[in-house]
């Protein structure tokens, strides 16, 4: 069984690699048409340069516990309004710049609770243990 060092440890790891993936993959013509990538999720430059920061600073932040807890923390709470401005914004792409669409904002909103729980609620797990 993991530790939830080991468990913060490991998901900053494939947090970085789904997201760096997920922003190179954006920029595939082949698997964006009409700017979707696998035909759902609204996409575009922007978009897929953060998913690439965000998988960058996982990777960076998956050598010790507290590096990737607090990588979970914040990005919980930046995802978590992120989330917000797509519910305010709809459809429309998030600051001006940002694509964006429903499935997105669905997909942010799961990110910003595993996140939170990663970096807040395993915290209250080991202050139990």
């Amino acid at each position: 069984m993991l530790t939830i060092d080991q468990m913060l440890r490991k998901a900053a790891m494939w947090f970085g690699i789904v997201f760096l993936v997920i922003g190179i993959l954006g920029f595939v013509p082949a698997l964006t048409p009409d700017g979707l990538l696998l035909n759902i999720f609204q996409v575009n430059v922007w978009h897929n340069i953060i998913h690439i920061a965000s998988g960058i600073v996982a990777l960076l932040c998956m050598g010790n516990e507290k590096a990737a807890r607090t990588y979970f923390q914040v990005f919980g709470i930046v995802y978590g309004l992120v989330a917000i401005l797509g519910i305010v914004d709809m459809d429309g792409p998030l600051l001006g710049i940002v694509a964006h669409n429903m499935a997105d904002m669905w997909l942010h909103i799961v990110i910003t609770l595993v996140s939170l729980w990663l970096g807040f609620g395993t915290k209250m797990m080991n202050n139990k243990a």
